[in-house]
């Protein structure tokens, strides 16, 4: 489908969406936001509340364990709620996730893709589906995550292959979980959206329940954005349309999720790789991008999620779920440019990408609950299925320009050469079962989960722009998982886990002297332990983890092999809520201690890992002023230390931090709620280099940026 038809789409479904508005007026403004009342037991799937603040919620998803409380969950969580994502204008997943100091988004603005350190480890959106939606790996968008559609981006952090299934391509330090919006209440809304580059946008949100018990509900949501970026001549044009059916019943739940998303970007950024044995340069003014104005990335995605749960008693569920999703990628850039010297030359060699994903899911299978004596037990079954074909065609590069990270220059297009279609390069399967049961006693105070995923992985690789099998594999291990709350008094959580992660083993690079081959699966260990606090306006946490995960590596004998380990350890501080009633916070502190306790090479053994800084800190205040009823104000201090680009840590990013300020007015007009919001990013127009994006390539952070919106509540 081209962004034509798809803006065409969206324009259609903002129509419906205006039409419905009008015919909203006419109905009981009692009805206007009010609650729905079901029969059944919905607590695995209803949205957990927000905490005061409304900045984050009172629970997540914590893989098959459902939604659970925060002060009940015996891992590290954070979920970030529509109204944080609104009031930071956060357009992507990315920007969703910049305030958890848990977490650096290392290329996402000005970029065709999310990638994401947490805890010190890649996930790496811009390789394959790495995100779940609702709980499920393969619906959502392949690279880009816009969060339109999303009434909560969630985060659970650490290995959790044994709880989520195993990630399509394995990250270890979390998982990030969309909750897509759904007709919830009564809805319709308006928002107009406006970048200090000649962007603007406009996005309609409708969401009407209907039939008797309002059991049927309807949501739909469409934008259209177009226009110029903040970085030198790249304009970027999206349109996405989302469609939320449910129905509730008394024992029977069912919700259908359809998208659409393009995404066309002109002169797209892209990562950095240094040379060897040179210092990494200071990074460029913010809007530096020397780019090609006839280099361009055009994704389209499509997916769709069909969830049904049935209470077969008071105290058994059953439930199923299946997705699909394609993506389809026509770009021609360079993977990564190469820095030369000190001086800041490039050199850049586009090729064209041509690849489609399809992918499709299935999941079964039930929760009970019952007691054992003074023991209550929470019990899970599932079993899941996980497929994806990949096609690619990748040309060779038939130019090569040079430029200058200070002093961009111009060259000239040379067409590339096409193939017309594209040869197979590769298909897996994850397969997996999981058992999980939480044991409960004295009313909760005390909490044991247990559990264990028996998880089969079959990968199966084709020679590049040939199609003929290369490489294949089909392995299977048992993750298990522990976790453990004690809660000693109100509001008071302490908390401990042991939890093994999963992920496909590496394929040996072309110089290796094994090339081609897969490696077998990588393993990850976490041990973590912490405690939770609720205080009823303010909440926080401390926790203190230890990762351990098998690294492939190149020898000295040019084989490429399993023989490298990586250790992260660190301290986590969280902080959330209000201070007062019109001061609230949100934010903490990371701190990391990444080693390279095994490689192939002697010299790196003890080095800090790529990728991997000492402290991270985020903090946010927001101060709701006496002057102005509804008057808003808020800041944001985001900070990283510096990090090594090279296992050998002789080159690195220095340390940086970035001032975020923004404010926002609710006022009623002509009887309608609207909200003004303005913001400015990196406000001291820093110059820095945002962290490292995958494989020792590294990004550069944005520059100052304004942007408006305005949200009409009709």
């Amino acid at each position: 489908m081209s962004f034509h038809q798809n803006s065409v789409l969206a324009g259609a479904c903002l129509a419906l969406v205006w039409g419905s508005s009008v015919q909203a007026n006419d109905l009981d403004e009692e009805r206007r936001g009010s609650d729905i009342v079901v029969t059944g037991n919905r607590t695995d799937t209803s949205v957990p509340p927000a905490y005061p603040g409304g900045k984050v919620a009172a629970g997540a998803r914590n893989g098959v364990l459902g939604n659970t409380e925060t002060g009940k969950s015996p891992f590290s969580t954070s979920s970030y709620t529509e109204q944080f994502i609104l009031d930071r204008q956060a357009k992507t997943a990315s920007e969703a996730l910049a305030l958890d100091p848990s977490i650096r988004a290392t290329q996402g603005v000005g970029a065709p893709f999310d990638s994401f350190y947490i805890r010190g480890y890649p996930v790496n959106e811009g390789t394959s589906g790495e995100i779940a939606f609702d709980g499920t790996f393969g619906v959502a968008p392949s690279f880009r995550i816009f969060t339109d559609y999303a009434e909560r981006v969630e985060v659970l952090k650490g290995p959790s292959a044994a709880i989520t299934g195993v990630s399509p391509n394995g990250g270890i330090g979390g998982t990030i979980n969309i909750v897509p919006k759904r007709a919830d209440a009564e809805l319709t809304s308006f928002t107009f959206d406006f970048g200090s580059s000649l962007r603007a946008g406009v996005q309609g949100d409708v969401a009407r329940r209907f039939g008797p018990g309002e059991a049927w509900g309807v949501r739909m949501i469409a934008t259209v954005r177009d226009g110029d970026t903040p970085f030198d001549h790249q304009s970027e044009r999206t349109a996405l349309g989302a469609l939320a059916l449910d129905y509730q019943g008394g024992r029977v739940r069912a919700w259908l999720h359809l998208l659409t998303q393009t995404d066309r970007l002109v002169a797209p950024l892209r990562p950095y790789r240094a040379a060897a044995g040179i210092v990494i340069p200071n990074a460029p003014n913010g809007r530096s991008n020397p780019t090609q104005r006839w280099e361009y990335s055009n994704i389209d995605d499509y997916g769709g999620l069909f969830r049904m749960e049935y209470d077969a008693t008071n105290e058994v569920t059953l439930f199923g779920a299946t997705g699909v999703r394609r993506s389809d990628v026509d770009r021609y850039f360079a993977s990564a440019r190469a820095i030369l010297n000190n001086r800041g030359d490039t050199t850049t060699s586009p090729q064209l990408y041509e690849m489609r994903i399809d992918t499709y899911t299935f999941e079964a299978g039930l929760r009970a609950r019952f007691a054992t004596g003074p023991i209550r037990h929470a019990l899970v079954l599932q079993g899941s299925y996980y497929n994806e074909d990949t096609s690619r065609y990748l040309s060779p590069a038939t130019t090569t320009y040079t430029s200058n990270l200070y002093n961009p220059s111009r060259a000239l297009y040379k067409a590339p050469v096409e193939l017309g279609y594209r040869p197979r390069l590769s298909d897996s399967a994850l397969k997996g079962i999981s058992v999980a049961d939480t044991l409960s006693t004295l009313d909760e105070r005390i909490l044991l989960t247990i559990g264990a995923r028996r998880q089969n992985i079959r990968a199966n690789n084709y020679l590049a722009n040939v199609g003929t099998l290369s490489a294949s594999y089909d392995r299977s291990a048992t993750t298990p998982f522990l976790g453990l709350v004690l809660r000693p008094a109100k509001g008071v959580s302490l908390y401990g886990n042991h939890v093994e992660g999963l992920s496909r083993g590496d394929v040996a690079p072309s110089l290796a002297t094994n090339s081609g081959e897969i490696l077998a699966p990588y393993l990850a260990r976490q041990l973590e332990g912490g405690i939770k606090l609720d205080f009823g306006q303010i909440g926080g946490s401390i926790s203190a983890f230890r990762i351990t995960r098998q690294l492939g590596e190149l020898g000295q004998d040019n084989v490429f092999a399993q023989t490298g380990e990586q250790r992260v350890q660190g301290l986590e501080f969280m902080a959330y809520g209000r201070v007062t009633s019109r001061l609230g916070i949100l934010g903490g502190l990371t701190l990391l201690d990444g080693e390279l306790t095994r490689t192939a090479l002697s010299a790196n053994k003890g080095n800090t890992p790529i990728g991997v800084p000492k402290v991270q800190f985020n903090f946010n205040v927001d101060w709701d002023l006496p002057v102005a009823a509804g008057l808003n104000l808020n800041a944001a201090v985001v900070h990283t230390g510096r990090q090594f680009v090279d296992a050998a840590n002789r080159q690195e990013l220095p340390a940086w931090t970035r001032l975020d300020l923004g404010v926002r007015q609710v006022v009623d007009v002509a009887q309608r709620r609207v909200t003004l919001r303005a913001a400015v990013s990196n406000v001291i127009n820093h110059r820095y280099w945002t962290g490292v994006a995958s494989f020792g390539t590294f990004f550069q952070g944005g520059p100052r940026t304004a942007s408006l919106s305005a949200s009409i509540d009709m």
